[in-house]
C-alpha cells in the first residue's frame, strides 16, 4: 500500500490510537497495582453550595457511667476567606459531634489538603495548625506524620491549680484501603478508608502527674460524594479515680453536590479543601480528618469537653 494513501493514513491513525489506549490502560493498571488511588482529589468535592446531612450518635462518660446521645449535623461549603496569607475554603457545620455550630478552614492543592483550624477553636488547636491531613495521590497502606509538638498549651486546668496544663501531641494518618460501606444515604462501593490517630501526654502542673489521651478516627470517603461516615474513639486516662471514654459516629443521610467548575486540566479553579466538621471538632482530637474525616475527620485538638470534666 502506498504510504500517501488515505487507507495508509487511516491505518496509521488507528494504530496510534490503539497504542495510546493500551498505554493509558497500562498506566492505570500500574497505578492500581501500586496501590495508588486515581483521581484522589475527586473524593473531596468542595464546590461552594455543597451540602451533606448526617445523623450522629455519642456514647460517653467515665468508665463507670455511660450516656447515649443522638444528634444531627448539616455540613456545607460556605465560601472562601483569607487566613494567614492564604485563601482557604470555609466549611460550616450546624452541630458537629453535638457541639453546636462551627466553621472549619482547609486548603487543597496538588500535594494534598491542609487544615487551618476552626472557629470557635481552642488554644491547643491554635498551636498545632496548620498541618496536612491528606496527601495526594492517596496510596493504600501509606502513612505520614501530621504533627509532632511538645510543650503545647492544652488550654485547660485539669488539676485545678490555677495553671493551664502543657501537652505533647503526635498525629498520623493512614490510607487503610477501599471497601463497601452502607449508610442511610445508600451503599457505596470502593469507599476509601482513612484512619487518623493522635497520642497526647498532658503534664499536670500541680500534681506533676501525666495523663494520657488518645483519639482514633476512621472515616470513609466516596468519589464524587465526600465523607459518608466516620467513627471516633477518644480516651483519657484516669486523673483521680476515673477515666473518660467517648465514642462518636456520624453517617450520611443525604447530600447535594454542585457541578464542578471547569478549568485547565479539569481541576477546580478555586482553592480547595476537605470535610468540614470532623477535623474541626472541639474534642480531644481533630486528627484526620477529621470532620467529619471530617472524623471525624476529624478529622485535632483540645477538648472543651475535657476542660469541663
Amino acid at each position: 500500500m502506498p504510504l500517501n494513501t488515505p487507507g495508509y493514513r487511516m491505518a496509521l491513525m488507528l494504530g496510534t490510537a490503539s497504542l495510546l489506549v493500551l498505554n493509558t490502560w497500562s498506566a492505570a493498571l500500574a497505578a492500581e497495582e501500586a496501590g495508588i488511588i486515581a483521581q484522589s482529589v475527586d473524593y473531596f468535592p468542595d464546590q461552594i453550595g455543597n451540602e451533606w446531612r448526617y445523623r450522629g450518635q455519642i456514647t460517653e462518660g467515665p468508665l463507670q457511667t455511660i450516656e447515649h446521645k443522638f444528634f444531627s449535623n448539616v455540613s456545607s461549603v460556605a465560601g472562601t476567606k483569607a487566613l494567614k496569607g492564604m485563601t482557604v475554603t470555609v466549611y460550616h457545620d450546624s452541630n458537629p459531634g453535638n457541639h453546636g455550630p462551627s466553621d472549619s478552614f482547609y486548603r487543597r492543592d496538588s500535594v494534598g489538603i491542609v487544615y487551618y483550624g476552626s472557629e470557635p477553636g481552642t488554644p491547643f488547636e491554635k498551636e498545632l495548625v496548620p498541618y496536612q491531613i491528606v496527601r495526594f495521590p492517596m496510596k493504600v497502606s501509606s502513612s505520614f506524620a501530621q504533627f509532632n509538638r511538645t510543650g503545647v498549651n492544652f488550654g485547660a486546668d485539669l488539676d485545678q491549680d490555677g495553671v493551664d496544663e502543657k501537652a505533647d501531641a503526635q498525629g498520623d494518618s493512614t490510607i487503610v484501603g477501599r471497601e463497601s460501606v452502607t449508610v442511610p444515604a445508600g451503599t457505596f462501593k470502593d469507599a476509601v478508608k482513612v484512619e487518623a490517630r493522635m497520642f497526647m501526654q498532658i503534664h499536670l502542673s500541680g500534681t506533676k502527674k501525666t495523663a494520657v489521651g488518645t483519639d482514633v478516627m476512621t472515616a470513609w470517603f466516596v468519589k464524587g460524594v465526600g465523607l459518608v461516615k466516620y467513627v471516633e474513639r477518644q480516651e483519657l486516662s484516669p486523673l483521680e479515680d476515673r477515666g473518660v471514654v467517648t465514642d462518636i459516629m456520624e453517617e450520611l443521610e443525604s447530600y447535594e453536590i454542585k457541578p464542578p467548575k471547569a478549568s485547565l486540566g479539569g481541576r477546580e479553579s478555586s482553592p480547595e479543601s476537605l470535610f468540614a466538621d470532623h477535623t474541626g471538632h472541639d474534642e480531644l482530637g481533630q486528627v484526620l480528618f477529621t470532620s467529619g474525616f471530617r472524623s471525624d475527620s476529624g478529622e485535632a485538638m483540645a477538648s472543651k469537653r475535657l476542660a469541663a470534666d
